[in-house]
């Protein structure tokens, strides 16, 4: 018996009077205002929510950021201003104002939503706030019913602007009820994705090479600026606005389409754009008044780095390592081993080069004796034993204690009182001035990490640009096809693990000085404080497989955001968890993917029109 299947069209449905056929209904937006009316709405929103971050939201200040000046935007305010600006701006360009036409390659209405969308979550979060801890609405100035008014009205009017909505899927006859619902709500959600769909630009006009490298220092600026301004967020309520609207606006910016021209600028300029990335990084310690920020910049450099090595095994070579933290703890042990440090049993001290050698040699040959005889598994089956082999690490320099084993890791007490470096005369535990600015111990160890991170990421371009980074891609791809093209699969994959292995050491070597002792607890699956094995993996899928840049954000944020979320208390994780889940849910190829990954999730995007020895 055969099933007929119905398109949802009524007997009103207007027709083509040449064809026949049904007419393309007028496009209209979520919210049933006429174009004009939301897109003046918007506009007119946004430029409001600008002025009201110069007035005063609340009477006290009690809320964290002192609310209460007139004239001088703090605090949240800051961020609701940058919000305000940019629904203005993609509004003024969805007018087609002339000046203005060039921020918006890309779709500007659908920027103009994503801005409001942003805008108004921070408003509206700080209102919430406020009223919330200072006892209710009462307590709110002039300023927070008038940003909260203008805010809403933005994101109503940009929600009416019309869009092109997909198509009906057909509907079964047949269908149950609940098979009806949930056909009904696919449908909705459909609906509402297309209205935030935005074309992709086309190619943009011709620039001289040094307007070019304009763009890539620009850019490199306002990275600088947001990274510091996030993690120097002194109070939690900043932070959280400040997720919002960094979220949104960069949402918005894409939309625009001003990111996919400023990366086809820096992917035209790949020496450049990495030059001024790391000379970004290296300025940060210079914007800081304290080595407290320093702290945390080193550690997402350590995390980043390792992240980065991991990447070659798992986004290049496919191979789902799941206790690559081992690897970086095997260089911490060699290099503690011969700091110097008093708990050392081998008692001598060599200079920081040859300890980090040797660290990342001996990780290198671990990489080689694990994966030998374990690299013919393939998926799950290689997991189960690299999860092993992290668990083996852990469990046996727990033991090599002097009781249960040699005496040559002090158990679970660790190395302790591993001494600062000192490269050249450079001592890395003292302050120094430099450019009239005091560099303290972790802003110095930052630096030497920058260092670590720039020759990690050099070996990890080269490598993936090589015939084996080539073969490593096509192993990950299909490895039944690329054995069968001649491609030795097990010399190919042990070069991968082997390699990883080794810039996971020698970060390793760095990290026992940082953190002063090195102890078997800080190598486990999961733990609260990366770097671990599990926040490893998130980092790399979270930020794109495959990619330079993917880890090294996904790193930063994984680091930054639960360091930040304190305040949830004893649901940080749960609420991390989550935002991890809608991630992977709405955006599996990650936060920077590569192309090729990017069309596997998303098969109606369009294909790229050039192709590069990375592929897609």
């Amino acid at each position: 018996m055969t099933t007929e299947t119905t398109a949802s069209e009524t007997p009103e449905t207007p027709r083509s009077p040449e064809t026949g056929t049904p007419a393309a209904p007028a496009a209209t937006g979520l919210i049933g205002l006429p174009a004009p009316l939301g897109r003046a709405l918007a506009t007119g929103g946004g430029a409001l929510a600008v002025v009201s971050t110069f007035m005063s939201w609340t009477w006290t200040s009690a809320f964290p950021g002192d609310l209460t000046v007139y004239g001088y935007p703090g605090g949240l305010q800051v961020l609701v201003l940058i919000g305000g600006i940019l629904t203005t701006l993609f509004g003024l360009a969805s007018y087609g104002v002339r000046g203005l036409t060039a921020l918006t390659p890309g779709s500007a209405d659908s920027a103009l939503k994503m801005a409001a969308l942003g805008t108004f979550g921070t408003a509206w979060y700080t209102v919430i706030a406020i009223s919330d801890e200072l006892g209710g609405v009462v307590n709110l100035d002039p300023g927070g019913f008038v940003v909260a008014v203008a805010t809403l009205a933005a994101l109503v009017g940009a929600m009416s602007l019309p869009f092109e909505r997909p198509e009906p899927d057909p509907v079964d006859p047949d269908d149950t009820g609940w098979e009806l619902f949930k056909h009904q709500n696919r449908q909705r959600w459909s609906t509402f994705r297309a209205s935030f769909a935005a074309k992709a630009p086309g190619p943009g006009r011709p620039m001289a090479a040094w307007a070019e490298i304009l763009v890539i220092v620009a850019a490199m600026a306002v990275g600088l600026f947001v990274f510091s301004y996030g993690v120097g967020t002194s109070y939690d309520e900043l932070f959280v606005g400040f997720l919002i609207m960094a979220g949104f606006g960069f949402a918005a910016l894409s939309k625009a389409g001003i990111v996919a021209r400023v990366s086809a600028i820096t992917a035209k300029h790949r020496n450049i754009t990495m030059t001024g990335a790391f000379l970004a990084a290296a300025a940060f310690p210079f914007t800081q008044s304290n080595d407290q920020y320093a702290t945390i910049g080193v550690y997402i450099l350590i995390f980043a780095t390792v992240a980065l090595g991991l990447n070659i095994v798992v986004g290049l070579a496919g191979l789902l390592d799941l206790g690559y933290v081992a690897f970086l703890g095997v260089g911490a042990y060699t290099a503690a081993l011969v700091s110097g440090s008093p708990s050392s049993p081998l008692h001598v001290q060599w200079p920081f080069w040859a300890s980090a050698l040797l660290g990342a040699a001996v990780a290198m040959v671990f990489g080689v004796i694990i994966g030998a005889p374990t690299l013919r598994l393939r998926g799950d089956y290689l997991a189960i034993v690299t999860l092993g082999f992290g668990e083996i690490f852990r469990i046996t320099v727990l033991n090599l204690d002097g009781t249960s084993g040699p005496d040559v890791t002090n158990g679970s007490n660790g190395i302790s009182s591993i001494p600062n470096l000192d490269i050249l005369g450079f001592d890395f535990g003292a302050e120094h001035q430099i450019l009239g600015s005091t560099i303290g111990r972790f802003a110095n160890y930052l630096l030497l990490m920058l260092i670590i991170t720039l020759i990690v990421v050099i070996v990890f371009r080269r490598s993936s640009d090589s015939r084996i980074g080539r073969a490593w891609v096509a192993i990950r791809e299909d490895e039944t096809a690329a054995l069968a093209m001649g491609i030795n699969g097990f010399r190919v994959k042990l070069i991968a693990f082997a390699l990883g292995a080794c810039l996971a050491g020698l970060s390793g070597s760095v990290q026992a000085h940082v953190t002063y002792t090195v102890t078997p607890e800080q190598y486990q699956f999961a733990y609260v404080v990366p770097p671990n094995s599990a926040f490893l993996l998130a980092a790399v899928v979270l930020g794109g497989m495959g990619t330079i840049s993917g880890p090294l954000v996904g790193a930063s944020l994984l680091y930054l955001i639960p360091a930040k979320l304190q305040f949830l208390g004893d649901y940080q994780l749960f609420a991390f968890g989550v935002a991890l889940i809608l991630l992977m849910r709405f955006r599996p190829e990650g936060l920077i993917p590569n192309r090729r990954r990017q069309l596997e999730f998303h098969e109606e995007a369009e294909a790229p029109a050039v192709l590069t020895k990375a592929g897609a």
